[in-house]
Protein backbone atom coordinates (compact mmCIF):
# COMPACT_ATOMS: atom_id res chain seq x y z
CA UNK A 1 0.00 0.00 0.00
CA UNK A 2 2.83 2.38 0.87
CA UNK A 3 4.57 1.66 -2.41
CA UNK A 4 1.41 2.43 -4.35
CA UNK A 5 0.98 5.72 -2.50
CA UNK A 6 4.60 6.73 -3.13
CA UNK A 7 4.28 5.80 -6.80
CA UNK A 8 1.11 7.87 -7.18
CA UNK A 9 2.78 10.85 -5.48
CA UNK A 10 5.75 10.61 -7.84
CA UNK A 11 3.46 10.51 -10.87
CA UNK A 12 1.53 13.56 -9.63
CA UNK A 13 4.73 15.50 -8.92
CA UNK A 14 6.11 14.72 -12.35
CA UNK A 15 2.92 15.98 -13.98
CA UNK A 16 3.09 19.21 -11.98
CA UNK A 17 6.76 19.77 -12.82
CA UNK A 18 6.07 19.29 -16.53
CA UNK A 19 3.09 21.67 -16.55
CA UNK A 20 2.62 23.56 -19.79
CA UNK A 21 0.03 26.08 -20.94
CA UNK A 22 -2.91 24.42 -22.69
CA UNK A 23 -2.73 24.17 -26.45
CA UNK A 24 -4.90 26.52 -28.43
CA UNK A 25 -4.86 29.50 -30.72
CA UNK A 26 -7.04 31.74 -28.51
CA UNK A 27 -9.39 32.62 -31.36
CA UNK A 28 -12.29 35.07 -31.02
CA UNK A 29 -15.13 33.27 -29.27
CA UNK A 30 -12.87 30.88 -27.33
CA UNK A 31 -13.72 30.76 -23.63
CA UNK A 32 -11.78 29.70 -20.57
CA UNK A 33 -13.23 28.97 -17.16
CA UNK A 34 -16.82 30.23 -16.97
CA UNK A 35 -16.26 32.58 -19.93
CA UNK A 36 -17.34 36.23 -19.96
CA UNK A 37 -20.15 38.06 -21.75
CA UNK A 38 -18.28 40.55 -23.94
CA UNK A 39 -21.48 42.50 -24.62
CA UNK A 40 -21.57 43.48 -20.92
CA UNK A 41 -17.87 44.37 -20.69
CA UNK A 42 -16.66 47.88 -19.97
CA UNK A 43 -13.26 49.16 -21.03
CA UNK A 44 -10.59 48.52 -18.41
CA UNK A 45 -9.43 52.16 -18.62
CA UNK A 46 -12.54 53.20 -16.64
CA UNK A 47 -11.73 50.82 -13.77
CA UNK A 48 -9.05 52.72 -11.76
CA UNK A 49 -11.54 55.47 -10.88
CA UNK A 50 -13.96 52.87 -9.47
CA UNK A 51 -11.46 51.07 -7.23
CA UNK A 52 -10.79 51.95 -3.62
CA UNK A 53 -7.93 50.38 -1.69
CA UNK A 54 -9.01 47.31 0.26
CA UNK A 55 -12.34 46.86 -1.55
CA UNK A 56 -12.99 44.16 -4.09
CA UNK A 57 -15.65 44.76 -6.74
CA UNK A 58 -17.24 42.43 -9.31
CA UNK A 59 -16.46 43.45 -12.89
CA UNK A 60 -16.72 42.43 -16.50
CA UNK A 61 -14.01 44.28 -18.39
CA UNK A 62 -12.44 44.29 -21.84
CA UNK A 63 -8.64 44.61 -22.13
CA UNK A 64 -5.60 43.71 -24.20
CA UNK A 65 -3.33 40.93 -22.90
CA UNK A 66 0.29 42.09 -22.62
CA UNK A 67 1.81 38.95 -21.14
CA UNK A 68 0.89 35.43 -20.02
CA UNK A 69 2.72 33.01 -17.75
CA UNK A 70 4.87 30.92 -20.11
CA UNK A 71 5.06 28.04 -17.63
CA UNK A 72 1.40 27.06 -17.56
CA UNK A 73 -0.82 30.04 -18.41
CA UNK A 74 -1.77 30.69 -14.77
CA UNK A 75 -1.52 34.51 -14.84
CA UNK A 76 -1.92 37.44 -17.22
CA UNK A 77 -0.86 41.08 -17.45
CA UNK A 78 -3.40 43.42 -18.98
CA UNK A 79 -2.99 46.91 -20.41
CA UNK A 80 -5.06 49.47 -18.48
CA UNK A 81 -3.69 52.58 -20.19
CA UNK A 82 -0.33 53.79 -21.56
CA UNK A 83 1.37 53.69 -18.15
CA UNK A 84 -0.63 51.18 -16.10
CA UNK A 85 -1.03 47.41 -16.20
CA UNK A 86 -3.18 44.99 -14.22
CA UNK A 87 -2.41 41.49 -12.99
CA UNK A 88 -4.81 38.54 -13.32
CA UNK A 89 -4.86 35.17 -11.59
CA UNK A 90 -7.45 32.47 -12.27
CA UNK A 91 -9.90 31.68 -9.48
CA UNK A 92 -8.70 28.63 -7.53
CA UNK A 93 -6.34 27.85 -10.46
CA UNK A 94 -9.38 26.18 -12.02
CA UNK A 95 -8.32 27.02 -15.59
CA UNK A 96 -5.25 28.05 -17.54
CA UNK A 97 -4.70 30.01 -20.74
CA UNK A 98 -2.70 29.24 -23.89
CA UNK A 99 0.33 31.42 -24.56
CA UNK A 100 -1.32 32.38 -27.87
CA UNK A 101 -3.63 34.69 -25.90
CA UNK A 102 -0.80 37.25 -25.64
CA UNK A 103 -1.68 40.30 -27.74
CA UNK A 104 -5.39 39.41 -27.91
CA UNK A 105 -8.28 41.45 -26.55
CA UNK A 106 -10.31 39.59 -23.93
CA UNK A 107 -13.42 40.01 -21.84
CA UNK A 108 -12.83 39.06 -18.20
CA UNK A 109 -15.49 38.30 -15.59
CA UNK A 110 -14.19 38.42 -12.03
CA UNK A 111 -13.26 40.47 -8.98
CA UNK A 112 -11.00 43.54 -9.11
CA UNK A 113 -9.10 45.24 -6.30
CA UNK A 114 -6.17 47.53 -5.60
CA UNK A 115 -3.48 45.52 -3.87
CA UNK A 116 0.08 46.04 -2.71
CA UNK A 117 2.25 43.28 -4.16
CA UNK A 118 5.37 42.34 -2.19
CA UNK A 119 8.88 42.31 -3.62
CA UNK A 120 9.11 38.53 -3.23
CA UNK A 121 5.87 37.99 -5.15
CA UNK A 122 6.94 40.44 -7.89
CA UNK A 123 10.26 38.61 -8.21
CA UNK A 124 8.44 35.26 -8.40
CA UNK A 125 6.33 36.49 -11.32
CA UNK A 126 9.43 37.94 -13.01
CA UNK A 127 11.06 34.50 -12.74
CA UNK A 128 7.93 32.91 -14.23
CA UNK A 129 8.18 35.39 -17.12
CA UNK A 130 11.81 34.31 -17.65
CA UNK A 131 13.22 37.77 -16.92
CA UNK A 132 16.99 38.12 -16.59
CA UNK A 133 18.73 37.92 -13.22
CA UNK A 134 19.46 41.67 -13.43
CA UNK A 135 15.81 42.50 -14.07
CA UNK A 136 14.72 40.36 -11.14
CA UNK A 137 17.29 41.89 -8.78
CA UNK A 138 16.19 45.37 -9.85
CA UNK A 139 12.81 44.73 -8.19
CA UNK A 140 13.34 46.32 -4.78
CA UNK A 141 10.02 48.00 -3.95
CA UNK A 142 6.51 46.64 -3.48
CA UNK A 143 3.96 48.08 -5.92
CA UNK A 144 0.31 48.96 -5.70
CA UNK A 145 -1.49 47.47 -8.65
CA UNK A 146 -4.89 46.47 -9.96
CA UNK A 147 -5.40 42.75 -9.38
CA UNK A 148 -8.10 40.47 -10.75
CA UNK A 149 -9.31 37.05 -9.78
CA UNK A 150 -10.90 35.76 -12.99
CA UNK A 151 -13.93 33.48 -12.99
CA UNK A 152 -13.91 33.32 -16.76
CA UNK A 153 -12.32 34.81 -19.85
CA UNK A 154 -13.51 35.06 -23.46
CA UNK A 155 -11.38 36.07 -26.43
CA UNK A 156 -12.89 39.08 -28.20
CA UNK A 157 -10.28 39.72 -30.93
Amino acid sequence: MKKLFVLMMLVMLSKISLAQPPDGKALPGDTYGAGADASKATDIAALPAQLKKGKSIPVIIKAKVLDVCPNKGCWLKLQVNDSTTAFVKMKDYSFFLPSAIKGKTIALDGQAELKVTSVSELRHYAEDAKKSKEEIEAITQPTEEIRFIANGISVVK
